[in-house]
């Protein structure tokens, strides 16, 4: 099986590569703020054009957004525009006008309804201070050296890697990966590099194939699953939340940068920023380290898996529990399960947004019209089954597998909620490319119900 899988390793430069680095993410910077000023002329010309009546065939050219129509017109304008373009590589200026390229095409189809999701934005133009240096190299030499602890990229030369190649090595050895790019870029306050790799991973099968686990992302525990295993959440944020406020608190004292005046930071308030920086960076690779770690293990050990849909835009709105679900991460489990499944061999199974999954009896399906959320546990009035409400939603969704398997290969699920809540019995689904989306048509306030599961489980 062929996949693109990158492959990050943390870069160990010294001084005068930086400097070319830094001098390589400023080119591209220079080539995107210049075609967007271009792209942005030619349209308010045109606009304006058109306040005067004059028909579309009379009007300014347009300026085509395509990467090759950009960087056709980069390089008719280049010795201009930037004369030093002969030090840097032009895989730098072609960073910046593939971002652009790329921002462009997501506009337009947001607009015209091509795209979907969240509407886009109009790109805007990168700032020196806030823009985050990074470039990417897609042509010439791009190895990794036999030492394992050494890279090549074009005009950059061989620099030191500050831990070992060998997982990216094996395979290329073994002529089971080929590097299609390397992009170079600051996070954190550390370089890294990142190999964009074709792969050909080798078919897997979990280690009980015909396990099926139900998950159920929570606050007070980062997911309780159908076998009653609690995971605990590390709350990393938390954690660090004294020291970053120290960090916070010693930035403001310091003189920092003022776009009205012009006022350049100073020396103390870029280290202070660099060391609030570093902090952030701490705590995003702590959740990702553990978010790795689980979504791996539930892949390789199950051959089904069931997640909810969950509302996350509309979670994020609670003020109160705002920094909490941002910083248990559940859209990035549900990301991570998406394509470890694939690999692993088993399958993704995405519970409907709709679907009562704490509101039904995970014993004899019976669904509760209302469950106030400082019931910690689920009493079902019908069979007088008594378990915890976040199990009983876990093993709710383990039960969608069955469902699933006995509909067949036809419609599953669908989002449904017209009037009220159904029973589990009533369902309809529907297959997806990668995953499977199954649920229960039903009814309830769009957010209400999503949001006040997360309230409960916080409790």
């Amino acid at each position: 099986m062929k996949t693109i899988q990158a492959y990050r390793f943390a870069l160990d430069l010294t001084p005068g590569q930086e400097r070319d680095v830094l001098a390589h993410a400023g080119a591209a910077r220079v080539a995107h703020n210049w075609a967007l000023a271009k792209v942005r002329a030619v349209m308010d010309q045109r606009s304006a054009e058109r306040t005067y009546d004059i028909v579309d065939e009379r009007l300014t050219p347009i300026v085509s957004w395509t990467l090759p129509a950009l960087r056709k017109a980069w390089n008719a304008a280049k010795r201009d525009v930037a004369p030093w373009w002969g030090e840097v590589s032009k895989e730098a200026f072609n960073t910046g006008l593939d971002a652009l390229a790329r921002g462009l095409k997501n506009w337009a189809d947001s607009r015209t309804g091509k795209r979907a999701g969240r509407p886009v934005g109009f790109p805007r133009f990168k700032s020196r201070r806030r823009a985050t240096p990074s470039v990417r190299f897609t042509t010439g030499s791009i190895r990794v050296e036999p030492d394992r602890m050494h890279v090549v990229l074009p005009r950059l030369g061989r620099l030191k890697l500050h831990e070992s190649t060998r997982k990216l090595a094996r395979r290329l050895e073994a002529g089971t990966a080929r590097i299609m790019s390397a992009t170079v870029r600051r996070v954190g306050g550390r370089w890294h590099v990142s190999f964009t790799v074709e792969v050909e991973r080798a078919e897997r099968t979990p280690a009980l194939p015909q396990s099926v686990v139900g998950v159920d992302v929570g606050i007070k525990h980062l997911a309780v699953l159908s076998t009653g295993e609690l995971v605990d959440n590390p709350r990393h944020l938390v954690a660090a939340q004294r020291r970053m406020c120290a960090l916070g608190r010693a930035l403001s004292r310091k003189t920092g940068p003022d776009r009205r005046t012009g006022r350049c930071p100073s020396k103390r308030w870029e280290r202070a920023a660099a060391r609030l920086g570093r902090a952030h960076a701490g705590v995003a690779n702590l959740r990702r380290d553990g978010l790795h770690k689980l979504t791996t293990r539930l892949t390789r050990e199950h051959g089904t898996v069931v997640v909810e849909d969950l509302n996350i835009a509309g979670m994020l709105r609670n003020r109160r529990l705002a920094r909490h679900i941002a910083d248990a991460g559940f859209a990035e489990i549900r990301r991570q399960l998406a394509y470890k499944t694939k690999w692993n061999g088993g399958q993704l199974i995405v519970a409907d947004r709709w679907y009562p999954s704490s509101k039904t009896c995970s014993g004899c399906g019976t669904a509760k019209a209302k469950l106030a959320l400082s019931e910690r546990e689920f009493t079902c009035e019908a069979c007088g089954l008594i378990i915890d409400r976040d199990r009983n939603a876990a093993l709710n969704l383990a039960a969608l597998a069955a469902e699933l398997d006995t509909a067949g290969s036809g419609p599953v699920a669908a989002r449904g909620a017209d009037q009220k809540t159904h029973l589990r019995g009533q369902v309809a689904a529907k297959r997806e490319p990668g995953t499977t989306t199954v649920g229960q048509t039903g009814t309830v306030p769009p957010q209400g119900r999503t949001t006040s599961r997360v309230l409960a489980r916080a409790h």
